[in-house]
């Protein structure tokens, strides 16, 4: 990219996607910044047992896994490796990663790695920290009402307003993001919207989750969200390919862009805090009566509880939002699934969440 000024969603998608774009980088995501998947492998037993449900509500003995921005697979690891834990009762697991970057070395072969998600999948499409990294365009209100697109210059990140917010991005700013006034700023989340309503049309049956930073109308911050992170660190948003872009999920949006689809039920919206404790991950610590009777199992056990006090806790990742939309079982059998066709952008397929 030159020093031409660009829209922020074309800036991103080449600052992250592009030839030596951020999310090309070996060391992936978890180089640059910890999710809960990286917080404890508590996260990853959590997921295990909604797969173990989402089963038995289908009903079904043989189930999918699609992790959409499987980072390097640390989702998908953990979570086959926790599945002896959680009790299966033989279920079999075809697990799929959805992920632009290339299959690292020694990965579990029970993984197939997919640029795609796989369609006529039947069981659990899981979004970790996917849809903040799907890009969009940033409309700022001037001096006279008028929302604009934000420009940007990719080497140094200065911006300027450019042309009048029109057509289907203008609808959704009058719909989800209305303008608080001149100098406010929103993120335009329509390409998000399409982007989970087209990943969760690839499921047949079954659940599917988007966990991420996120907000709803009635609380949208008046200025906006994006910002970068580089090495653990919130940075100045430069699009340069040198960080991490992301803004925070107008979730109820994207909720509103699947409802339409037949056959999915209406939306569920937790905090994480309250999705882990539905999955028995709470934080509690074990009795202190244990230190005496199995001094090593308490340890052990003081261990677990503080990871899962970072994974539920207020202020912290126990604030992120998880949305699920169902898809009722199939009255025929279960399809296989099927290599999908090039139908997503190479943004939203690809953000690394994980």
């Amino acid at each position: 990219m030159t020093d031409e000024w660009h829209g922020w969603r074309d800036a991103a998608e080449t600052a992250l996607y592009g030839d030596g774009g951020f999310y090309r980088s070996p060391e992936g995501p978890a180089g640059h910044f910890r999710t809960s998947v990286h917080a404890s492998p508590l996260f990853a037993r959590a997921v295990a047992r909604l797969l173990v449900r989402t089963a038995r509500e289908l009903g079904t003995g043989s189930v999918d896994l699609v992790d959409l921005g499987a980072g390097r697979g640390e989702l998908l690891t953990g979570v086959l490796a926790a599945l002896a834990a959680v009790g299966t009762d033989g279920l079999a697991v075809r697990a799929y990663a959805v992920e632009l970057a290339a299959r690292p070395a020694g990965l579990d072969p029970r993984i197939e790695w997919c640029a795609e998600p796989p369609k006529g999948t039947y069981g659990l499409l899981f979004a970790n920290e996917w849809l903040d990294n799907v890009p969009t365009d940033v409309a700022e209100t001037d001096a006279d009402g008028v929302d604009r697109y934000v420009l940007v210059r990719a080497p140094d990140g200065t911006e300027r307003l450019g042309e009048p917010v029109t057509g289907a991005d203008a609808e959704w700013l009058r719909r989800w993001w209305p303008s608080a006034g001149p100098g406010t700023r929103a993120e335009i989340g329509r390409p998000r919207d399409e982007a989970w309503a087209r990943a969760v049309s690839t499921l047949s049956g079954g659940l599917a989750v988007a966990v991420d930073y996120a907000h709803v109308r009635e609380a949208r911050p008046p200025f906006g969200t994006l910002t970068g992170f580089r090495s653990g660190r919130e940075v100045r948003p430069v699009p340069d390919g040198s960080c991490d872009l992301t803004s925070h999920v107008a979730l109820d949006a994207c909720a509103a862009a699947v409802t339409a689809v037949d056959g999915t039920a209406p939306p569920e919206l937790l905090t994480q805090r309250e999705a882990l404790h539905h999955l028995g991950i709470t934080g509690e610590r074990p009795p202190l009566s244990l230190a005496s009777t199995d001094p090593a199992g308490y340890v052990r056990a003081l261990a677990s509880a503080s990871e899962a006090a970072e994974l539920t806790a207020r202020n912290g990742l126990g604030d992120f939002a998880w949305l699920l939309q169902r898809k009722p079982r199939l009255p025929s059998a279960e399809p296989s699934p099927t290599p999908a066709e090039p139908s997503l952008t190479t943004a939203e397929r690809s953000p690394s969440g994980d």
